[in-house]
């Protein structure tokens, strides 16, 4: 029987028919939706239940779009000739329904790729190269948790020769619940890094936390992971060696990674390293932390069969994802619009590639847009407060926008060294405040974007565009 018969899926998700499938029906289903919006015909729709928004109240458009199954929670009718299965909970039917699947695809190497940091970015170079050479698919965007996971694997069809998942947490825990899902032959773990510290609690707590896809491993499997910190590999070995025997590969500047990343220069059209000091790579993002997270990548190209010649083809045409490290032109002014999500590591990280790109442009003036990172827990104020030391520590900023609450507490570092006409602190970030930003902006300036997901702060971005400045057709990095 095929997994994507109606018959067989309700089995696989423990399910009782509401309405059964109409003898006129397609027989078969074929991949999974949340949102009836991009719903394609034949897809089984997940009514999925939000804060905002109830899938159930959508069956008609699901209906309409063409699903062949409709799976709920609640008794509920749709159109004629939409099968409509009930199950106890639509979100654990999901993943159900997508680790049974996974079990079917035997001949796809499955990437796992997880992380503190440069996850979504390194999604991006892996499938940038694999996708020249092979058949495959990948998350779209962010999707990285227990919804977006199993829809990415229920994407995937027979014959594909990879299948790339992108494996995010914010709490303990998650991690595992979705690498007994994906269970991938190939797992990637791009950083480790003081990374939603409210649900992790502690640096140690994310390095147990990320390690945690090592026990789902496939027996012969590798995991690829940053070389630091070692705690992160002594991790990674010990769940390893506990459960299925694999190998693991390090990357790093470290000198005793596997593959050593040296020579790293940066410019306004990429980043240029070295692999062991034989091969030479450049891909067109910004940043000197782009360099681990190629590295990666190209871990992950060579496990496939590539040679270095197809590897480094492949990632100079890569582009970074939106919102995360890019240059846009505004007009007359410069952003590096690095506004996707944020943490103390990943907003000094850019800070620094900022700091080295103004060196290049040579600006009218450096200014900085920092708003709050969410989601740190009792952490929260001395990580704001470090972030105001490395603002105050850089004398070519000429103007810092702190944004938020808890960027209160780098404002008050920052002030303790500069000017306070250097300094200002707004208390959120909304259409508002993102209007009085630009018109702070002046012809010349070259501005950094930086701040959790939630607050928003491409809203400066937007505002600028409303202003009339517009924005130039290419970017100017290349990306």
């Amino acid at each position: 029987m095929s997994f994507w018969q109606l018959e067989n899926l309700r089995s696989t998700m423990s399910g009782s028919w509401l309405v059964r499938p109409a003898k006129q029906s397609p027989a078969e289903a074929q991949g999974a939706s949340i949102d009836t919006r991009s719903l394609k015909r034949g897809n089984i729709f997940f009514a999925l239940r939000g804060e905002k928004v109830d899938g159930h109240r959508y069956l008609d458009a699901a209906g309409a779009a063409g699903a062949a199954l409709a799976v709920v929670e609640e008794p509920t009718l749709g159109p004629d000739g939409l099968a409509i299965l009930q199950v106890e909970n639509v979100g654990k039917a999901l993943l159900k329904c997508a680790a049974e699947y996974r079990k079917t695809l035997e001949g796809t190497r499955v990437i796992s790729v997880g992380g503190s940091n440069g996850k979504t970015t390194t999604t991006r170079l892996i499938e940038a190269i694999l996708s020249k050479h092979f058949r495959g698919v990948s998350s779209p965007k962010s999707f990285n948790n227990a919804i977006g996971v199993p829809l990415t694997i229920l994407s995937a069809r027979a014959g594909d020769q990879y299948l790339l998942c992108e494996v995010g947490t914010n709490a303990t825990g998650e991690i595992a619940e979705l690498a007994a899902v994906v269970t991938p032959e190939i797992a990637v773990i791009t950083s480790i890094g003081r990374e939603h510290l409210e649900g992790l609690n502690s640096l140690r707590g994310v390095i147990a936390e990320e390690a945690s896809i090592a026990p789902d491993i496939r027996p012969g499997g590798v995991a690829i992971i940053a070389a630091q910190p070692p705690e992160l590999t002594e991790a990674v070995r010990g769940l390893m060696m506990s459960g299925k025997r694999g190998t693991i590969v390090r990357f790093g500047e470290s000198s005793d990674a596997d593959l050593r990343v040296e020579s790293i220069a940066t410019d306004e059209l990429g980043t240029s390293f070295s692999i062991n000091k034989r091969s030479q790579f450049r891909i067109p993002l910004l940043g000197v932390h782009n360099a681990m997270n190629g590295a990666a990548a190209i871990a992950v190209a060579r496990r496939f069969g590539l040679d270095d010649s197809a590897i480094q083809a492949a990632l100079a045409e890569a582009s970074a994802p939106e919102m995360r490290m890019r240059l846009e032109i505004k007009g007359p002014v410069a952003l590096l619009n690095d506004a996707y999500n944020a943490n103390p590591d990943s907003m000094l990280a850019s800070l620094r590639a900022f700091t080295e790109l103004a060196r290049h442009r040579n600006p009218a003036r450096r200014v900085v847009v920092l708003a709050d990172m969410l989601e740190m827990g009792e952490a929260g104020p001395d990580a704001h407060r470090e972030i105001g030391e490395a603002v105050a520590a850089d004398e070519s900023i000429d103007l810092a926008v702190l944004v938020g609450p808890l960027m209160m507490f780098a404002a008050e570092r920052v002030r303790k060294k500069w000017t306070g006409e250097r300094v200002i602190n707004l208390p959120r970030m909304d259409d508002e405040h993102a209007g009085r930003i630009a018109a702070m902006l002046r012809p010349g300036d070259f501005v950094l974007l930086k701040g959790s997901r939630s607050m928003g702060v491409e809203r400066v971005a937007r505002a600028l565009e409303e202003a009339g400045l517009g924005t130039r057709p290419k970017q100017e990095s290349g990306v």
